[in-house]
C-alpha cells in the first residue's frame, strides 16, 4: 500500500491529472487517500453527500440509476484511468448517480471539503481542477441522456421487413392488390 506522503507520484501517473504543475499536485496530495472496494460495494448512492471523488487505478465501476423493483440502469462503465464523482463541485454537493464496484477497485479518493478549501485559497488550482472536471460532467450527462433515449424512445420498424415488402411490391407491380386480381389470374389459367 502506498503511504499518504508518497501519493504524489501516484497522482502524476493517473491520466486525469497528467501534466499538472508540481506545486498544484502537492496541494492535491494533502486531500488524497488510497481506497479499495470489493466487487458489489457501493462507492456512493444517488442523494448521498458528495464528499469524495475517485481516480480509478484498477478495476471497473458502474455508474447507475436506481429503479425501484428492477435492476439498475447502467449509464456508463468506468475503468482504470478514469474519474468517478463530480457532484462534489456543485452545491448542494449530492451524488446524482449511484457508483458500484463491478470488480475489485483500487482508487485514490480525494476529500471534497479539503479540496474545495484549497481551490478557494488558490484560484490557479481551482481553475486547473475545474477545467479537468467540466468535460467529465458533460460526458456523464450526455451518457445519461443517450441511455434514457435508448430506453424510452419509440420503437422503429425493422428495416429488413420494409425492404422485403418493397421488393414484393415491385415484383407484383401491384396486380395482387386490384379487386379483380383473382379473376385475372383465373382467366389466364383457363386461357381466356
Amino acid at each position: 500500500m502506498v503511504k499518504p506522503e508518497n501519493l504524489g507520484p501516484v497522482i502524476d501517473e493517473h491520466p486525469f491529472f497528467k501534466g499538472i504543475d508540481l506545486a498544484l499536485r502537492d496541494l492535491l496530495v494533502g486531500c488524497a487517500a488510497n481506497e479499495r472496494f470489493e466487487a458489489g460495494t457501493m462507492l456512493f448512492r444517488q442523494g448521498d453527500a458528495a464528499d469524495k471523488f475517485y481516480l480509478i487505478r484498477a478495476g471497473t465501476v458502474a455508474i447507475e440509476i436506481d429503479q425501484p423493483g428492477q435492476p439498475p440502469i447502467v449509464v456508463e462503465t468506468l475503468t482504470e484511468g478514469e474519474v468517478v464523482g463530480w457532484a462534489w463541485i456543485v452545491e448542494p454537493y449530492r451524488a446524482t448517480f449511484d457508483a458500484r464496484a463491478v470488480t475489485l477497485v483500487r482508487a485514490l479518493s480525494f476529500d471534497a471539503k479539503c479540496l474545495r478549501r484549497k481551490m478557494e485559497a488558490d484560484p490557479v488550482l481551482g481553475y486547473d481542477v475545474l477545467r479537468r472536471f467540466v468535460p467529465v460532467m458533460a460526458h456523464r450527462l450526455s451518457a445519461a441522456r443517450l441511455q434514457m433515449l435508448d430506453l424510452y424512445a419509440p420503437p422503429k420498424p425493422p428495416k429488413e421487413k420494409a425492404v422485403k415488402a418493397e421488393k414484393a411490391d415491385k415484383k407484383s407491380k401491384g396486380a395482387n392488390r386490384a379487386p379483380d386480381a383473382r379473376l385475372k389470374k383465373a382467366k389466364k389459367k383457363d386461357g381466356k
